[in-house]
């Protein structure tokens, strides 16, 4: 099935809306049922509009909220037993928009511990009704503020890995000899590769990468590709509102497969503005605060930051080549639609918007995005630190223990912390570092009270200011 037109209602033509006394998303459909192609900015914000309305409105059944025929797998499945009750703290359905979620400390931000949600481990062990760590992860809600950067920048760092295997490949090929290569892009380094002449690779030493080399920036576990495919999953698991690219009669060959009587629940359309809408959130800002002390405490504390070793991980800003952001992106798999499934992407270009005009760049007019992360998973427990493993299940077979890098850009904006929400402090989080982070962790614990202040002082300039898209 191939996108083939641009919506609705970017094009600036009429679409169908609820009517203002019915109790059904008076946003669903203003869309269309398709996206494509280049963006103007006015059809860019007006989409953008649409999925803020769809990012905060709040599901009604009317609009087919719920899924009592479904679980909230990824990989579309079946109840094998009827739902008791509709809303649950488990398995889901577990909240009525978006924002209920995501809120602080405006939508599309993260939440609190009361916002935690519960996991399995991802396919479709979907069916379980405990909070016990044996069953389920419990989770914490992520900003979403700066994730087209993000995003963007997985994808040219993708690219840049599966070259190199590529190359490893042929030259190995050529010579007739093993060519172990060290994997590293933008600075940051995810292990070796040995391609061998017969055209294998071993893949044993890889670091933080999944061994097709796709960097998936997303989750606290680093397990979604792409915005795309995160708004998939959790209209289906959190809402109940089923995206025909996933639950349609593409896939599953029933236009009703959750069973609610409701047909085509979210179209392609709508996907495509909270994409929009989520791509387009201003990256957080490092504010200079009014109060000289402070200032000065910030100042140090970012100096003690980088050397104490804290950067190796929370690099200060990695390098983008390209604003363009097309939707659907190039490495999502079945289930979520992907470049090579549509005949022409949308295209937003975030170079439109006013606060990327604000961001910095190097010499090689690479924009440079400061996310205070690296978009690698890590292993953050060992044998006497392990607060942060607090889960018992993997997911999609990363190690319970695993996570991805938090990325600190916000951070101030977004306590409390850690993967279970349940740790108030940025000194206790850092405290709470084990494994790959145990050498910066340990130096902080040893430095004096006042420099583990002016680190405080320094990651609390890291904020989300701005509500909503700043045009």
């Amino acid at each position: 099935m191939a996108l083939a037109c641009l919506c609705l209602a970017a094009a600036g033509l009429p679409a169908i809306a609820a009517q203002p006394w019915e109790e059904k998303t008076a946003a669903l459909g203003q869309a269309g049922t398709e996206v494509s192609g280049h963006l103007t900015l006015d059809q860019l914000k007006n989409l953008i509009k649409i999925g803020e309305q769809l990012f905060t409105a709040r599901f009604t059944v009317e609009d087919g909220a719920g899924r009592p025929g479904a679980t909230q797998a990824i990989v579309p499945t079946k109840r094998k037993h009827p739902v008791m009750n509709e809303f649950s703290r488990t398995a889901g359905v577990d909240a009525n928009a978006c924002s209920s979620c995501h809120n602080m400390p405006f939508p599309g931000g993260a939440g609190d511990f009361t916002t935690n949600v519960f996991v399995s481990e991802g396919f479709e062990s979907a069916d379980f009704d405990t909070t016990d760590p044996q069953f389920s992860n419990e989770r914490g809600t992520n900003s979403l503020f700066g994730d087209g950067l993000i995003e963007l920048l997985a994808r040219e760092m993708t690219v840049d890995l599966q070259r190199q295997r590529a190359e490893a490949i042929t030259l190995a090929a050529k010579t007739g000899q093993p060519q172990r290569v060290a994997l590293e892009t933008k600075g940051v380094k995810y292990g070796w590769l040995t391609a061998q002449p017969n055209g294998l690779v071993d893949m044993q030493e890889l670091d933080g990468v999944d061994m097709d080399l796709v960097i998936r920036p997303f989750s606290q576990k680093g397990v979604m590709t792409s915005l795309r495919q995160f708004t998939v999953n959790a209209l289906n698991q959190h809402h109940g509102m089923e995206p025909v690219e996933r639950f349609g009669g593409r896939w599953t060959g029933t236009t009703d497969f959750d069973g609610d009587g409701h047909a085509d629940e979210i179209s392609d359309g709508d996907v495509s503005a909270m994409v929009a809408w989520q791509a387009t959130l201003p990256a957080p800002d490092q504010k200079v605060p009014d109060n000289a002390q402070w200032r000065d405490m910030a100042a140090a504390g970012e100096k003690l930051f980088d050397g104490m070793g804290c950067t190796a991980c929370h690099r200060t800003s990695l390098p983008l080549d390209s604003l363009s952001f097309s939707d659907p992106g190039p490495n999502d798999m079945s289930g979520t639609l992907s470049t090579s499934q549509v005949k022409d992407p949308a295209v937003y270009d975030l170079s439109q918007l006013d606060w990327t005009k604000k961001l910095k760049r190097n010499d090689k007019g690479q924009v440079l995005v400061p996310l205070f992360g690296d978009l690698k998973r890590h292993a953050m427990t060992d044998s006497t630190v392990d607060q942060l493993g607090n889960e018992l299940l993997a997911q999609r077979f990363v190690d319970r223990n695993i996570f991805m890098t938090a990325e600190l850009w916000g951070v101030a904006s977004t306590p409390p912390y850690g993967h279970r929400n349940d740790i108030t402090t940025l000194d206790g989080v850092i405290r709470a570092h084990g494994g790959d982070g145990r050498t910066a962790r340990d130096s902080y614990v040893g430095a004096s009270e006042d420099d583990r202040a002016r680190i405080i002082a320094f990651l609390k300039t890291l904020v989300i200011e701005q509500a909503g898209v700043n045009q």
